[in-house]
């Protein structure tokens, strides 16, 4: 079943989560049309390639233009114009940045993978949960409703100047025209009544005057109480959000929210400012005893000047934290002397600033605050932002080109770059650049989240590890430091980042049975484990008993092995995986003779086992376990075909393959037939062998169960037989003849 067919069966909470994703940037129209095909391609990889990307924007636009075709000859007017909308909307909106429709796209099969797993959970995850409390969607509602009032004051405040610049222009006229007047005409009835008119009209001025005053200063006094409470939470939970993205979390959003936010908010400072220089104007023409301009004006412009710069220094973000574009699902690892992206934006989005922002990237410009090691950045460090490059249309730069270099100790040798990388230092990627915009220069800096670095792929998954502990456990976004005394974690959070590792990394998250089993391996057999402290040495340090491995190298080593092996039967849940051997005899010993299920092995690093139950003639139950199949072997013979093909010589008996039903009752055929890599009746005859006058070989799997022993031997004997002699058998002989020829 296809990923998209599984998310249509989801229940109306969660089909709400994945409308909430879907939008212009990527219409739900094509995920549902083009399914198979957007599965099948590699978004994640073009997403860091832009040569892939392109290539893959051009077969998606193939497949729209497809589709096209079709329902024209069906005469379907709405999917018609639908398509021809999405079709413009590829080849405008990505052509010049075809990265981007494939990060929207990896983004959106990534999140229906979390929340097909999230379906999957009786009861959804603490970090989860927080995410999206009610209180905050409420805020964020909150935010956006102030900020739309304090615009609309800010442009009635205009029309406020507008007529108060009216008023003086008329009492300015009138003024003057009286002190034209000869002497004598002043002391007329007429100009003294005419000149009693002018003392209110400059009453009315000096309360209108005041009043403007006050207005600019309760939109000014609102924009400080949005921006030092709601609009500041509202930056730091996007930040958090990000944090638990970037380990696997829910898809992170309300970006381009907040920068309408702060757009909003700088175009209204901008319009109090230029209601001042107004007011400022006004003043040189006409002033008077109690003027209030003169007096309230610095004050507010002074006010006005440090909002802005408040705003535009909190308004500089990291949008795509640092990644190799070989590991997209590692962020924040970074392998010397090879290149990383990542991606800034300013959130006030400014037609002014496009191509007028220059910035710089450098690596631990805090030194001091670092390990002796030292690193800079090769490649391509300084770019402008522009509005161009993203498909929003946002003020954004990206750095696709750079590259950590150790640099040279005094001694003239590297640091610790080698296999021994300490895996816990963590260091800082800095952003600065200067806006200089209406007589304003402001400088601004930021950061990314603390990054490691490595000098050999061996040390990833150990990296990997600092990072997932560094943003689970805070959220300070520079605390370099960190790992001289790592606080501990609570297990249930740390259990659902470990879920998302496998709904994130291969496609489908844990169910609850699985991860209580991951529960009882990290904190052996306790009740409960909601309010349990885990240690950083316990996850990543310290060997699981009677072990040479620790538990994250352990779990780790299943990722790579679900990822490179048995991925297809993985995202089925064909695979049980984390189970004891206790409780596999548990769920086992009731079940029909035959009935299998697959768990990871808890001895061998990256193995996979199948354990069956049987039933001796005397009726009691036995239970059989193969020797676990590690990667190497995997990689010369697919797993399912090793489950279809696997024989067990019991005595001097006929081989037999006693695999019949998976776990609970599936027959084995239904669950793995569709992963077979080819059907018995598909195999090739004698003339169709291979070339230079040999026949192809074909492997199965045996192995032979002595009287006095309840567990095969190793599966590693694997006897070749050609395809064309397997399938002369099958048509001329008998099973139990083919057995009998085998052994």
């Amino acid at each position: 079943m296809s990923q998209w067919s599984q998310v249509q069966q989801l229940e109306i909470k969660f089909l709400e989560q994945v409308d909430q994703f879907y939008d212009d940037n990527f219409p739900m129209e094509i995920r549902h049309l083009l399914a198979q095909w957007i599965e099948s391609q590699d978004w994640e990889a073009a997403a860091n390639n832009e040569a892939m990307a392109m290539i893959l924007l051009q077969n998606l636009i193939i497949q729209v233009d497809d589709q096209l075709d079709r329902v024209s000859q069906e005469k379907n007017l709405l999917l018609i114009h639908n398509l021809k909308r999405v079709r413009k909307l590829l080849q405008g909106k990505y052509h010049g940045n075809p990265m981007h429709i494939a990060v929207i796209i990896s983004n959106c099969l990534r999140e229906e993978r979390r929340i097909l797993a999230a379906a999957s959970m009786p009861v959804q995850g603490p970090l989860e949960k927080s995410l999206q409390n009610s209180v905050v969607s409420e805020r964020q509602r909150n935010v956006e409703h102030k900020v739309s009032a304090i615009k609309n004051s800010a442009q009635m405040t205009d029309q406020d100047v507008k007529y108060l610049e009216d008023l003086q222009e008329e009492f300015d006229f009138r003024y003057k025209t009286i002190q034209s007047l000869e002497q004598n005409d002043k002391n007329s009835a007429l100009i003294k009544q005419e000149m009693l008119a002018l003392q209110a009209m400059l009453n009315t001025l000096d309360y209108k005057r005041k009043e403007v005053l006050s207005k600019i200063g309760r939109v000014i006094h609102e924009i400080d109480m949005l921006m030092s409470n709601l609009l500041t939470e509202e930056l730091l939970d996007w930040k958090r959000r990000q944090q638990i993205a970037c380990i696997g979390g829910p898809l992170h959003g309300g970006l381009d929210q907040l920068q309408n936010c702060f757009t909003l908010l700088a175009e209204s400072l901008f319009q109090v400012r230029r209601q001042l220089e107004k007011l400022d104007e006004l003043l040189t023409r006409l002033t008077y005893d109690g003027d209030p301009i003169p007096v309230q004006r610095p004050q507010l412009l002074e006010k006005v000047n440090f909002l802005l710069y408040n705003l535009f220094r909190n308004s500089f973000v990291v949008e795509r934290q640092p990644c190799m574009p070989t590991h997209p699902q590692r962020p924040m690892v970074l392998k010397t002397l090879i290149q990383f992206t990542v991606k800034l934006r300013l959130l006030i989005k400014l037609p002014e600033l496009n191509y007028q922002i220059r910035v710089k990237a450098t690596i631990d410009k805090n030194v001091s605050t670092v390990s002796n090691r030292r690193f800079v950045l090769c490649g391509t460090h300084v770019k402008a932002m522009n509005m161009d490059e993203s498909a929003n249309g946002s003020l954004s730069v990206e750095f696709r080109h750079l590259q950590p270099k150790e640099m040279k100790t005094s001694a003239g040798s590297k640091g610790n770059e080698g296999p021994h990388m300490v895996t816990e230092e963590l260091h800082s990627i800095s952003f600065e650049t200067q806006v200089c915009l209406y007589g304003l220069t402001i400088n601004l800096e930021t950061s990314s989240l603390p990054v490691v670095m490595i000098s050999n792929v061996s040390q990833l998954p150990n990296a990997w590890a600092s990072i997932i502990w560094y943003n689970l456990s805070t959220n300070d976004p520079q605390n370099l430091s960190f790992f001289n005394n790592p606080p501990a974690a609570t297990l249930s959070q740390l259990l659902e980042v470990l879920s998302w590792q496998f709904s994130s990394y291969v496609g489908r998250g844990l169910n609850s049975e699985q991860l209580n089993m991951l529960a009882e391996k990290l904190m052996g057999q306790q009740v409960s484990y909601n309010d349990y402290q885990l240690s950083w040495a316990k996850f990543c340090k310290e060997h699981l008993p009677g072990k040479s491995f620790t538990f994250w190298v352990w779990l780790e080593a299943i990722l790579d092995l679900i990822k490179k092996h048995i991925l297809p039967l993985w995202i089925d849940g064909y695979v049980m995986g984390f189970v004891s051997k206790e409780k596999e005899r548990i769920l086992l010993k009731d079940k029909t003779p035959g009935t299998f299920l697959l768990r990871f092995s808890e001895s061998n690093l990256g193995g996979i086992t199948f354990t069956w139950v049987d039933q001796l003639e005397n009726g009691d139950v036995t239970f059989h376990s193969v020797e676990p199949y590690n990667k190497g072997r995997l990689a010369a013979l697919p797993f399912a075909d090793i489950l279809r093909d696997y024989k067990v010589i019991m005595a001097d008996n006929v081989p037999e393959n006693p695999l019949k039903y998976l776990y609970p009752d599936i027959p084995k055929d239904k669950a793995f037939g569709k992963h077979y890599s080819c059907q018995p009746n598909e195999v090739s005859k004698p003339s169709d062998g291979g070339g230079k006058g040999y026949v192809p070989s074909v492997f199965i799997p045996v192995s032979k169960i002595l009287n006095d022993s309840t567990e095969p031997h190793s599966p590693s004997d694997l006897l070749p037989m050609s395809p064309s002699v397997y399938a002369v058998l099958r048509e001329h002989l008998s099973p139990t003849a083919i057995e009998t020829a085998v052994s």
